[in-house]
């Protein structure tokens, strides 16, 4: 062994550990060869969880097999790793003179890793560094592979230097084999020179040196898996910023293949706007992110949501569904999706079928329906629980119209429907409270001022659902269906207010006969039946019934 070291020009009479010793010259240890019997099993061997390109395997091959590596040698960090000095003599406890790498445990592989780099804060340090590494190169002859010097600086002050084999970053990125080409052109052509290349502004420089090491990976899956979709993002943008086209296809194959969480995929949407890739599994990965182009596809999925949840028939979905398309459609919800297919008069059309569908099971619940229907309509649920299903579609279907700012017009459509105000008379309480069920909504939201109405149209619906609402009270009470009453009260007394004196009148006093014979079966109306008469004293000076 000791003819070989003489015989070699590379010769490296220093022990350097990265063990579990201080990083500074005071503790480095002699190491003798006893300790090291199989020299070149040491050299060559890593633990499990090293990757198999990493800095710190170092592989004891001749320069004719061109190792893709990053040599340790190349790279020096301050304060941890002298220069080699080819005039000092090896120390006296290493004869013959070796060459010994530690190999870290698995906690302090990644501290290892970052030894094969130079971390700078200012140009001091930096030009300190360059000249060690400048004196290292004049003492050593074998600079055969690593012949490019590169110059990191990122946007926070840190420097990283690597030195790297030309021919890897010529292979594996266009960007760099323009610069080494130059940078060779400008040197006489002589291919010994040592070509430096600098990179300012790098917005992450840890990220840049990963998708640096990725150029040495012989398998980048393997690599990838192990550190996630967000760092495959990161690694995917540098790659693409260097025409890494190995880095890059590697990385969309990946990501395409894994599950997203919200933010990768609104960072993967981000970086298609301001990066263009051309791969199939571009067209992949695109795909997940967006519908084909369609014309109004947006208006027929949200039609599609909302009729399915008024044609269904488990009661528990549609209750869970209600909720879950109403949170999807909502103004503040967190979903950014473009819902101008909403169209306003779509959900009318869907509005009147559930009218027309509620109009023919009352029909059917005062024996009035045509003699055919009863047979088909028979062989479904429950009638009564037919027309809560179509109550509570309606409600819904209110709920978003109120949310979109579109519920005016409904206000109009439901102060006409004579049909079901003349089969109100007519049928079972257990039924017809529920259309009072949809007049209670309709108040509520007229007297929270949500609806701005004309003054007909509040005169026409209140005129037309407020008696039977006094005369169903007393079953919305015992069966509230997400009712408050105590808010339908109040409202209900608001919105009467909102009406001419002379409509005031004729409702309140309506109210005030109903109350004194049911009692608590009729709403409590009495602070907004005190305001009413207040303002209509003062309007008159004196009030008498009788006048009225």
């Amino acid at each position: 062994m000791a003819d070989s070291g003489q015989s070699r020009r590379c010769r490296r009479p220093w022990c350097c550990s990265f063990g579990t010793l201080p990083k500074s010259p005071e503790n480095i240890n002699p190491i003798s060869s006893k300790t090291f019997p199989n020299q070149k099993t040491n050299l060559i061997s890593s633990s499990s969880s090293s990757y198999p390109n990493s800095p710190q395997m170092i592989s004891n091959r001749t320069t004719l097999n061109r190792v893709s590596r990053i040599d340790p040698r190349r790279i020096l960090s301050p304060g941890r790793v002298s220069p080699i000095d080819e005039s000092s003599d090896p120390p006296p406890a290493i004869d013959p003179p070796v060459v010994v790498v530690v190999v870290p445990q698995q906690e302090e592989e990644e501290e290892t890793l970052s030894s094969c780099l130079i971390r700078c804060g200012d140009e001091e340090s930096e030009k300190k560094v360059s000249s060690l590494v400048q004196e290292e190169i004049k003492n050593d002859v074998c600079v055969g592979v690593y012949d490019v010097r590169l110059s990191l600086k990122g946007k926070n002050g840190s420097c990283l230097v690597l030195e790297l084999d030309s021919e890897v970053l010529s292979a594996n990125s266009s960007v760099f084999a323009n610069l080494i080409l130059d940078c060779r052109k400008k040197g006489g052509g002589v291919s010994g020179n040592l070509c430096r290349i600098e990179v300012p502004e790098v917005e992450n420089v840890g990220i840049f040196h990963e998708t640096m090491e990725l150029m040495f990976e012989d398998d980048i899956m393997r690599r990838l898996r192990k550190m996630g979709v967000s760092r495959a993002i990161d690694l995917l943008e540098v790659a693409a910023g260097i025409m890494f086209t190995k880095g890059v296809l590697s990385c969309l194959k990946y990501i395409e293949a894994v599950p997203w969480s919200e933010s990768e995929e609104d960072r993967l949407r981000s970086l298609f706007t301001r990066v263009t890739f051309d791969d199939a599994t571009t067209r992949d990965v695109l795909a997940r992110l967006s519908l084909p182009e369609q014309t109004n596809s947006q208006q027929h999925l949200a039609l599609q949501l909302v009729h399915s949840v008024t044609t269904g028939t488990d009661s528990n979905s549609r209750s869970e569904l209600k909720g879950l398309v109403k949170d999807l459609f909502a103004k503040s919800s967190v979903y950014e999706k473009d819902l101008a297919g909403l169209n306003k008069e779509d959900l009318y059309d869907i509005c009147q079928s559930c009218l027309n569908s509620l109009v023919a099971l009352f029909e059917e619940a005062s024996d009035s329906a045509p003699q055919e229907r009863p047979t088909r309509l028979n062989t479904s649920k429950p009638l009564i629980e037919r027309i809560s299903r179509q109550a509570d579609s309606i409600n819904w279907l209110l709920e978003i119209l109120l949310d979109q700012q579109m519920a005016e017009e409904f206000v109009d459509v439901w102060a006409d429907q004579g049909a079901l105000l003349k089969m109100h008379e007519s049928v079972s309480p257990m039924v017809r409270y529920e259309l009072s069920r949809i007049s209670a909504w309709i108040f509520i939201a007229l007297g929270k001022g949500k609806l701005q109405c004309r003054s007909d149209t509040r005169c026409r619906v209140l005129q037309a659902w407020f008696t039977p609402m006094l005369v169903d009270f007393g079953w919305l009470q015992r069966c509230r269906k997400g009712l408050d009453i105590k808010v339908l009260e109040q409202a209900m007394g608001q919105a009467l207010l909102t009406l001419p004196m002379n409509n005031q009148q004729i409702l309140f006093m309506e109210w005030f006969s109903c109350f004194s014979r049911q009692g608590t079966e009729s709403p409590n109306l009495s602070k907004a039946f005190q305001i009413w008469w207040r303002r209509s004293s003062k309007s008159s000076g004196t009030l008498t019934l009788d006048s009225r």
